[in-house]
């Protein structure tokens, strides 16, 4: 089995201006082409404060399925806390997408490793020698994956908000439906899968709906995309790689809501709840990721935390800052 992509060849821009504002500033990686064509990654960094001194310990984000880096308010608590605050577009996302190209294919998760290795050689080259890894969703299971596989010396820890370790799907679906997908994604990775919508949760969070927040519609649309059998095949070999490979050897925080809601419940159960994973289920799968997971349920979480409601997302930085003291 493959531990990582091929890194070389890599090309990157200089950095420019962000979509984020004059506090951010991006710089796009261009990778080896796979198998649709050009691929690329975007690197986007926090500015630090004025008079600051230089920071050694450093934050990467990384974002999950149909989404891309956002974030804004994240970065600046993190700042304030003396971390350099670093994200990561992979390819196909976000500020990566390019013409033509296909939004979020993928066939192995380990296409993305060099996506984040290429985010932490610009955080060594930018005298970051110490890196928590924080990511989302699908995130949180790419970075799982690598940590597990071919783990970066610099990552010292690593925060997992919501992180797909399981499907949230019925029995017989997740037990027959899956595998059977899985594996005709192996020969017909363009099949085309549908998944269920869930249009009250981009209600929740969107300013134009009922939310707080402000981001591309068209980088993370109202309604989850068509994925293919390729993409299934990619989330079930991971999730499934997960519980045979060697365990995650640094700090893990796990975060996830309380409880979570179906994509019936209202819109003010989506504001309170996780509306695309189980709780549960990231909860037991999660445990069993090392020997050293500190497992917290925040009480009336969104899926993505740092975009629940401000008392919840208080308490949500309140355990990562808490946990980052003790753990480092």
């Amino acid at each position: 089995m493959e531990k990582s992509f091929d890194t070389t060849h890599q090309a990157a821009t200089g950095w420019t201006g962000d979509i984020l504002g004059k506090d951010f500033e991006r710089r796009t990686i261009v990778q080896p082409s796979d198998y649709d064509g050009p691929v690329c990654c975007t690197v986007v960094r926090l500015r630090p404060l004025p008079d600051a001194a230089p920071a050694s310990r450093g934050v990467l984000y990384v974002h999950g399925f149909s989404d891309y880096f956002f974030q804004a308010e994240m970065a600046r608590r993190f700042r304030d806390e003396g971390y350099a605050f670093y994200a990561v577009d992979l390819r196909k996302y976000g500020r990566s997408v390019l013409a033509g190209q296909k939004p979020f294919r993928v066939r192995d998760l380990r296409e993305y490793f060099p996506d984040i290795e290429a985010a932490l050689r610009q955080m060594a080259d930018d005298g970051i020698t110490s890196v928590v890894l924080l990511a989302h969703s699908t995130g949180g299971l790419i970075c799982s994956l690598m940590m597990m596989e071919c783990p970066p010396p610099q990552v010292a820890a690593m925060i997992l908000n919501s992180p797909f370790l399981a499907w949230n799907l019925p029995a017989f679906t997740r037990k027959v439906v899956v595998p059977a997908v899985s594996w005709l994604g192996r020969f017909m990775p363009g099949l085309p899968a549908s998944q269920p919508a869930d249009p009250l949760y981009a209600r929740s969070l969107h300013k134009k709906y009922d939310g707080e927040w402000d981001y591309n519609r068209h980088w993370k649309p109202d309604r989850l995309p068509p994925v293919d059998a390729g993409w299934i095949r990619a989330i079930d070999t991971a999730q499934r790689a997960l519980g045979h490979l060697p365990p995650v050897e640094v700090p893990v925080l796990l975060l996830h809501s309380d409880r979570s809601t179906s994509r019936r419940g209202s819109l003010e159960e989506h504001r309170h709840a996780d509306a695309i994973l189980d709780a549960d289920a990231i909860s037991g799968a999660g445990r069993r990721l090392g020997p050293m997971v500190t497992d917290v349920a925040i009480a009336g979480g969104v899926h993505d935390l740092a975009l629940s409601l401000p008392d919840v997302r208080a308490i949500f930085y309140a355990t990562i800052f808490g946990w980052l003291a003790e753990a480092l």
